[in-house]
Formats: structure tokens, C-alpha cells, sequence
């Protein structure tokens, strides 16, 4: 009688392998009939916020002293632009703030300089212009206009469904001309262009503001705003 050594772990593995049917390793076919497609639907609005970035600058010997002066130019305008917020319509915060050597044609520290700013930001473009002229101790140092975050949501809104009805006549378009009778949606996505970037006003107008008399308004005017939102995919012709 014969005897049998056992298989040992090794064995038994390529045992397994060997038995796999051979079809199962070949690549499956690409689907047939299947369209990439893309479309978009873009939407123009008026820009709804306003922001007006105001600051000042002061030199002095030592930095405490320009330090001290920053601050007080700061707390006064706040106390103005505090007193003419309301949340949403007028916004107010506080920008950059620093100090910084002030050199001498010897290369040596001969004083300091600082500057700090003062941001105000809403939608009540009459509230915010009329509470930068209030401002004192500040200019307006920029002017810029986009869109908030209510008037963005709703033009998304919407651009996605201009997209999406511009997708689907184009799919029904492609298949009618590829003698099909219709599709079937195989993968979709949206994606849209981001928050459309503030708007800088002309440089004029800001150094015009600087000029401009006590409680006098500075002189803004809205410009548009484009979303725009991309839909992208494939279908199945059928």
C-alpha cells in the first residue's frame, strides 16, 4: 500500500489558483454607446456687498508713542462705525495693524512707523458710505463690491438649474442625432465656480473719498456679478 505525503501550504495555493476559470482574469468589455457630456448655466446679478477698508499711518521717534497713536485713531473710529452697525447691513471689524523701523540714509533706525485699518462691510451700501465720511481719523484706503452669501446660495440656485436643462437637452440632442430614441443618466456632477472675487473700485474713487469733507458720503456705484455652475457626465444612448 501507498503512502501519501501530505501537500504542504504552498501546494495547496497553487492547487487553488490553477482551478480559477480562465475568463474571470480577462478585462471586461467597455459598455457601449455610452456619451460624455458637459453644460453649463451662468447667472448675472447686481453686487449686494460692500466693503470699504479704512486706515491711517503715524511716525514717531519711538514705537510705543506711534503704538499709542494707532490705538487712539482706532478706538475713535470704532466708535463711530459701532454706533452705526447693524448686523448684516453694516459689519464692523478691525484690519491689519502693525509697526514696522523707519531707516535713515545710514542704515540706522531713526524712528518708527504704523499703520492700522478698519473694515466696514454690508449690504446697506447708504449706512456704510455715510458712516466712513463720519470717520475722522481714517481714509478709505479701498473699495471693493461682491456678493453675499444669501445673493450667491440664490444664484447658484439658479445657474445649477440652467445647467442641468441645458445637460439634458444637449443629451436628448446627441442621442436623436445618433439615431437613438433616448438615454439613460449614468453619472452626473456639479460643480460651480466659487464665490465670485470682491471687485476693487478704480483707484480714483478711493483717493477721492481721502479728499472728501467731514460726514460727507463716499461715492460708490454696484457693478455685476456672474455664477456660473458646470454639469458634467455621461449617458447611455438607448
Amino acid at each position: 500500500m501507498k503512502k501519501f505525503q501530505s501537500l504542504g501550504p504552498c501546494a495547496l495555493m497553487y492547487l487553488a489558483c490553477a482551478v480559477v476559470p480562465a475568463q474571470a482574469q480577462e478585462p471586461r468589455a467597455a459598455p457601449a454607446n455610452v456619451v460624455q457630456l458637459s453644460a453649463s448655466g451662468s447667472v448675472e446679478a447686481a453686487q449686494d456687498l460692500l466693503t470699504l477698508r479704512l486706515s491711517t499711518r503715524r511716525e514717531a521717534a519711538d514705537a510705543n508713542t506711534v503704538q499709542t497713536q494707532l490705538k487712539v485713531a482706532l478706538d475713535q473710529a470704532l466708535a463711530v462705525a459701532r454706533a452705526q452697525a447693524r448686523s448684516g447691513a453694516l459689519d464692523v471689524r478691525t484690519g491689519h495693524m502693525g509697526l514696522s523701523p523707519r531707516y535713515g540714509r545710514d542704515g540706522q533706525v531713526n524712528g518708527w512707523q504704523g499703520s492700522a485699518e478698519l473694515v466696514l462691510e454690508g449690504t446697506d451700501f447708504a449706512r456704510i458710505t455715510a458712516t466712513a465720511g463720519k470717520v475722522q481719523t481714517m481714509v478709505v484706503a479701498q473699495v471693493a463690491m461682491g456678493l453675499s452669501r444669501e445673493a450667491q446660495r440664490k444664484l447658484e440656485a439658479d445657474a445649477q438649474a440652467l445647467g442641468i436643462d441645458a445637460f439634458k437637452r444637449k443629451a436628448d440632442e446627441v442621442a436623436r442625432g445618433f439615431g437613438f430614441s433616448g438615454y439613460t443618466l449614468r453619472e452626473v456632477s456639479v460643480s460651480d465656480g466659487g464665490q465670485p472675487p470682491m471687485v476693487p473700485q478704480p483707484r480714483m474713487m478711493a483717493m477721492e473719498a481721502k479728499s472728501a469733507s467731514a460726514d460727507m458720503a463716499v461715492p460708490v456705484e454696484a457693478g455685476k456679478a456672474t455664477v456660473s455652475v458646470t454639469v458634467s457626465g455621461s449617458i447611455q444612448l438607448k
